[in-house]
């Protein structure tokens, strides 16, 4: 795929999420994180069927948007919704798994099923929550700390980077590279607090930058364990010069809860 597709796919998308982010009312933004979150789930759940594992597509799609709900009533809360999932998973699968075939893949199913609404639908969630409870600027600001984050990862693991972080789930990250992306992350939301949040102490935004990008660096690897495991390089086709949903969000499934906790322990005390 060349570069120029790579780059009007990052275009439209940026133009997109910008235009989303900014000017969606709330039930916009969180319909739309909500379709995204079903998206990366079902891309997560075809990974796992190229392994032979079966999660229940559907199923998962609905506990997906179970839990949005909790993120966004705020009288129905998370142990309740839980607690609904929980039922209906019982009851589900001691009702399908009616043969000895099912059977066998009943752990799998199970498991696989209600790992990926925790996966991605539980964290992607919060992104929701840091645009409503902080506001727009905050969203960019985590952005920034994400994209900037990554790209002085790529620079610094590519021009010094020699000792192997994660060999299996991705050869190609460095110690090097790791310890590149944090100082970059802190510089980015520095910087971002300057352009945007100057009101706010420039110390306390640094460290929950290196934080936020930490979380990163752990989630993005988890995903290519997945990748690696179906014998896939994208998690899907579907965007141009970019692979799949799953592959644009890994980053922020970790990311997302670590900010904003973060957020509530640092900045908004």
């Amino acid at each position: 795929m060349g570069l120029w597709q790579r780059t009007k796919s990052a275009l439209i998308i940026i133009a997109v999420l910008f235009i989303i982010i900014q000017f969606a009312p709330p039930w916009a933004f969180f319909l739309t994180v909500q379709l995204v979150i079903i998206g990366g789930l079902l891309e997560f759940y075809n990974l796992s069927n190229r392994r032979k594992f079966y999660p229940k597509k559907l199923l998962g799609c609905l506990f997906a948007l179970i839990v949005g709900a909790t993120f966004y009533f705020s009288q129905f809360p998370f142990l309740l919704g839980f607690t609904i999932m929980t039922i209906v998973a019982f009851i589900f699968f001691v009702i399908d798994t009616n043969n000895l075939e099912k059977l066998a893949l009943f752990p799998g199913s199970f498991s696989l099923t209600i790992a990926g609404v925790i996966y991605i639908a539980l964290t992607m969630n919060f992104l929701y929550w840091i645009r409503t409870d902080f506001g727009v600027l905050w969203l960019y600001l985590f952005f920034t700390i994400i994209i900037l984050g990554d790209t002085g990862a790529f620079l610094v693991g590519k021009s010094i980077g020699r000792r192997k972080m994660t060999p299996i789930a991705s050869p190609n990250k460095t110690w090097e590279g790791a310890v590149g992306g944090l100082i970059w992350a802190a510089l980015g939301g520095w910087l971002g607090k300057v352009v945007l949040l100057p009101e706010f102490p420039s110390l306390e935004i640094m460290v929950l930058s290196a934080l936020v990008h930490a979380s990163a660096q752990i989630a993005d690897p988890l995903e290519s364990l997945f990748k690696r495991a179906a014998g896939v390089k994208d998690s899907s086709g579907l965007i141009p010069g970019h692979g799949g949903i799953l592959d644009r969000i890994d980053s922020f499934t970790l990311a997302a809860p670590v900010f904003y906790y973060l957020m509530k322990l640092l900045i908004m005390k």
